[in-house]
């Protein structure tokens, strides 16, 4: 009688659903006297769509930097894909791919597009020009802009300077990013924007998702149209703590009184407004 072979012991997936993609634990973060954020504890699954909301200066963009690893945490752990981080992004490789959108776009403007789209694998990758330039015109043609590679910023709308960050955001190596799904994170995209380029961002910004199979979004917004039309649940954040969650659909009926005031703009209720 043959004895079976014991069964190959595999280990998670960053994209299997029982392993969060992002995981923060007792995250704390002060700028001097200012307590940004306070013991934050948050889980990203794969695939989610996650808004950030809630008024100025409560954390938002701060944890944005944090699962970047652009800033670190003064208290906590985080996991990327259940591996735990150790010092910052220049620190050591995540295990999956985290792109993000800033603000201002944050574009060289002394470079071309085609220059700030591959900038990334100009600088880190054995890629020739020709491999990068056309990796750039892909992921241009991604967001919509397939002909303005020699263009400069300046010569760019508000929106179009938007989505070439877009582009930079998503861009990856073909030799390195092998079964390495993407994080992208969204700092107010759709900020100072007039509500038909707003749409368009919010459309994109569904688009890039739903054909980039795993990947994971996380966007920081105050606009109500972005909030419900890019996310699938919602984290209200107040003075560095959360304050509630849960599917976008319940917005308009939960009774916790920080979402009510946000979504009412009404000035009477827990969150004070600055004189």
């Amino acid at each position: 009688m043959s004895v079976p072979e014991p069964t190959a012991i595999v280990p998670p997936s960053p994209c299997d659903g029982d392993t969060p993609i992002v995981q923060l634990q007792g995250i704390s973060k002060r700028f001097g006297s200012n307590q940004v954020l306070d013991q934050v504890d948050l889980t990203f699954a794969p695939g989610e769509a996650v808004a950030l909301i809630g008024p100025s200066g409560t954390g938002k963009s701060t944890i944005l930097r944090i699962i970047a690893g652009l800033l670190p945490a003064d208290q906590g752990n985080i996991f990327i894909a259940g591996q735990q981080r150790q010092g910052l992004i220049e620190d050591a490789e995540d295990p999956v791919n985290i792109g993000m959108v800033f603000q201002q776009a944050a574009l060289f403007d002394s470079l071309t597009v085609q220059e700030n789209v591959g900038f990334s694998l100009y600088q880190h990758s054995d890629l020739s020009t020709g491999e990068i330039g056309e990796l750039t015109r892909q992921a241009l043609a991604m967001v919509g802009l397939p002909d303005i590679c020699d263009r400069y910023p300046a010569e760019l709308s508000g929106g179009m300077r938007k989505r070439v960050s877009f582009a930079r955001a998503v861009i990856s190596n073909p030799q390195e990013a092998q079964d390495k799904p993407t994080v992208l994170l969204y700092d107010e995209p759709t900020a100072g924007l007039d509500p038909i380029a707003s749409t368009v961002i919010e459309d994109l910004i569904r688009n890039i998702h739903s054909n980039r199979g795993c990947s994971t979004y996380i966007i920081v917004t105050h606009q109500d149209s972005t909030i419900r039309r890019t996310a699938d649940r919602v984290v209200m954040l107040h003075q560095g703590t959360v304050q509630w969650m849960g599917p976008v659909e319940q917005i308009d009926h939960t009774p916790n009184p920080y979402v009510r005031q946000f979504f009412s703009a009404a000035t009477d209720g827990p969150i004070r407004v600055a004189n």
